[in-house]
This record gives structure tokens, C-alpha cells and sequence, in this order.
């Protein structure tokens, strides 16, 4: 007997119909032994929904109420989940966020969990009842719901996960799994069995959208094995995968790696803007310039690369943003461009940042050598270049978005 936690997607639960479905799903496990807490999310639409109305009631709504209004999305689901559940013979109740309870921070709209106490959940799976949570919400210190921002349901289960112990954390969505880059990019892409934290969470956070960044940093943090799978799987159909999991994905310490690609995967984020100050003084100081009023306005800088004059007296900076802050970081910038002194500014939306991934790259040589031979090869100019221990990460043209990823999955032998 295990204890699972089985998270489903707002695609899984997009009807009733897909709640039943999923309700399957969660009677499965209960009849296999386990013990069973389930976190879900809105029905798929409902969140914009009622963010919408948020925005139509008043665009300069109170944070506390907008929670107020968002989290009932997943109220709604637990509740007909729990109901489909007892009317399919399984002992189930529905809780909110806030009476597990799921302790959070008091930034209302895109919270941190900060505590959850899990005797009370724990106590009630030993009596054999599953615990259907909603997902995507705890309670702030002002006791008020408060929500954890887009895809915080996902985060939610993982720390529901981490909070009793569970075995294992299984993540329904509409994929079956996590594959080695897009399908629909690369058709030959082939389902991962295993993926390591570290990987996992360079892939999402560089393009992969199968899990939430913060979910995948709060597995790593906690060591919570968590598991994608498909909720469009026959419920009944024979479970059967790889060693002693069903079929799907299992993110897990990298000991739990049966054997280590050099390459696991090619990742590729299309939200990037581009932007390049010409001619700055060369002087100490001058970064802190450019990139500390950008951290004040809260925008992220990724990708950065400075280029020296030939007579030393002046630098090019370039650097991404996300695409959603590009007007805002132009702004800023001009907003202090006595400051920097820059004497021209630049920048790009039609860009696209590719990244190859993969633990095995900590001990070979040559990987990113591979890369831009392969990419020069197709004729795609590098724009910029970032790297880590297990990644290498390069800004290209959108244009050859597809042409690249294609070229580096075969190039690393990731065809299937």
C-alpha cells in the first residue's frame, strides 16, 4: 500500500463527463490499497472566466476579493468530484485550501505556501476516506483565501505531497508525459521514463509547459517523486509501463536514473524580447546602472552579453527580457537614460530562445561546440549565448524556430 497524491488538470476536469473520468482514476488507486488525496483544479475556462469578471466589476480591483472570486473555480470542482466519487461507492469528502489547512504568505493573487499542517489530511486518509482539495488556494495571514497564481494548483499538490508524506505525486494532464521536445515540432520526440529534478526544472522554466516552475522546485526541495501521466487513459486499461510505474513520466533524484543521456532534451521559449544599449561609457558601475532599475520595476533579465569598443571607452550591452515586459523595460531604460548614458537603444520581439538540456553534459566536453556547428551549419545566427552545468542555451531568429529545434534533437540523438 502507497499514499498518493493525484493532481488533475483543468482539462482533465473540463466537464463532467471528464470528471468522471478522472473519478475513475482515483477508485482505481483506492481499490488497489492506497491511500488516496486528490488535488484539482478549475474546470478548464472557468479561471478566465471569473478573472474577467474580476476586470469588468473594476480594473483596479481589491487583491482580496479578486481571491476571493478566482478560487471558487476549484471549490466548485472538488465538490462534484467528491460527489461523483460517493455516488461511485468511494468514501470522499471535499476540503478547501484553507481548512487542510494550506498556510501562504499575504501577497493576495500570486502567493507563497508558507506552512501546511497535514495530521488532520493524514488522520482522514488512514480512516479510508480520500481527501478531494482544492487546489490553487490556501489561507493568508488577514484569514483570507489567497491564490497562488497561475498554475499553482500543481504546486499546491506537491506540497500537499510533501506536507504527509506521500509516496508519490501523480500529475493528470492532457499529455502522457514529458517528451524530449515538442511533438508537434519534431514528430520523432519520444516520451521520457525518467527525468531528474534538475532537468525538469530547466525544462519548464526554459519553454516546457507540461509542470509549473514552482511545483518542480518544491519537488526538488522536498523530494517528492512526481509522476506525469495522461487522465485520458483508459481508467481500466492495464497499467503497465516502465520497471513498476504505469505509463507516463517520473521526476525523481537523479540516483534513480537507470542510465544518463548526455542530452535529454531541447526546450524553446518563444516569450523573449530582445533589447541592446549602444555606446556606454566602459566605467565601474555601469552594469549596476543599466540592470538595477530593472530589478526595482520587478523585470526579469535573462540572457546578457557585453561587447568592448576597440579603444576601450565604450560597451554594447544586450540582454532578454520576457516579451510581457518589453514596453515596460524600453520605459525604464529611457527613464534613466542620464544615468546609463547610452547613446542608442535597440530592441527585438522576433526572437526566440532554444535550449539544450541534460545532466550528462557535467562530465562531456564538446556539447555546446556541437551545438553552434549544427546551427551554423543551417545557417542560424546566434544572438546571444547562455550557459550552466546542464544547460546551453542560445537567441536565434523565431523564424528558425523549428529548423533549430529539428537540427539539435537529431544532432544529440534524441529521434525516436
Amino acid at each position: 500500500m502507497a499514499r498518493l497524491v493525484l493532481k488533475f488538470g483543468g482539462t482533465s476536469v473540463a466537464d463532467l463527463d471528464r470528471i468522471r473520468n478522472a473519478a475513475r482514476h482515483v477508485k482505481r488507486e483506492v481499490e488497489a490499497g492506497h491511500e488516496v488525496a486528490v488535488v484539482v483544479s478549475a474546470m478548464s475556462g472557468q479561471t478566465n472566466k471569473l478573472v474577467e469578471y474580476c476586470r469588468e466589476a473594476s480594473p483596479m480591483h481589491d487583491a482580496r476579493e479578486y481571491d476571493a472570486v478566482v478560487a471558487s473555480g476549484e471549490q466548485v470542482t472538488s465538490g462534484l468530484l467528491a460527489i461523483v466519487l460517493q455516488d461511485m461507492g468511494v468514501n470522499a469528502r471535499s476540503w478547501q485550501g484553507w481548512q487542510v489547512p494550506l498556510k501562504t504568505d499575504e501577497n493576495h493573487g500570486a502567493a507563497r505556501i508558507k506552512e501546511i499542517d497535514g495530521s488532520f489530511l493524514v488522520e482522514r486518509l488512514s480512516q479510508g476516506q480520500v481527501g478531494v482539495l482544492a487546489g490553487f488556494q490556501g489561507i493568508s495571514p488577514d484569514n483570507r483565501i489567497a491564490t497562488l497564481g497561475r498554475g499553482g494548483s500543481d504546486t499546491s499538490a506537491v506540497a500537499i505531497a510533501a506536507a504527509i508524506k506521500a509516496d508519490r505525486c501523480d500529475i493528470y494532464t492532457d499529455v502522457d508525459g514529458v517528451y524530449t521536445t515538442d511533438p508537434r515540432i519534431v514528430p520523432k520526440a519520444r516520451r521520457l521514463d525518467r527525468v531528474s529534478f534538475e532537468e525538469m526544472l530547466e525544462m519548464a522554466s526554459l519553454g516546457a509547459k507540461v509542470l509549473q516552475v514552482r511545483s518542480v522546485e518544491m519537488a526538488m526541495v522536498h523530494g517528492v517523486r512526481t509522476f506525469v501521466r495522461s487522465s485520458f487513459d483508459d481508467p481500466d486499461a492495464p497499467q503497465v509501463g516502465v520497471g513498476d510505474l504505469p505509463p507516463g513520466t517520473l521526476i525523481c533524484d537523479e540516483d534513480e536514473l537507470v542510465e544518463q543521456q548526455v542530452v535529454t532534451g531541447i526546450a524553446f521559449a518563444k516569450d523573449e524580447a530582445q533589447i541592446s544599449i549602444r555606446d556606454v561609457a566602459d566605467k565601474p558601475g555601469v552594469a549596476q546602472s543599466v540592470f538595477g532599475p530593472l530589478a526595482d520595476a520587478n523585470i526579469n533579465v535573462d540572457m546578457i552579453v557585453q561587447n568592448i569598443s576597440p579603444d576601450g571607452k565604450t560597451t554594447d550591452i544586450t540582454f532578454t527580457v520576457p516579451e510581457t515586459d518589453y514596453q515596460r523595460a524600453i520605459q525604464v531604460l529611457e527613464d534613466n537614460r542620464p544615468d546609463i548614458g547610452f547613446q542608442n537603444l535597440e530592441g527585438a520581439k522576433d526572437v526566440v530562445k532554444v535550449s539544450v538540456i541534460g545532466i550528462g553534459m557535467r562530465s562531456h566536453a564538446g556539447i555546446a561546440a556541437d551545438c553552434f556547428r549544427g546551427l551554423g551549419e543551417k545557417g542560424i545566427n546566434i544572438r546571444a549565448i547562455t550557459t550552466s552545468e546542464i544547460k546551453i542555451s542560445v537567441l536565434i531568429d523565431s523564424a528558425y524556430t523549428e529548423l533549430a529545434v529539428r537540427t539539435l534533437h537529431s544532432l544529440y540523438g534524441l529521434d525516436g
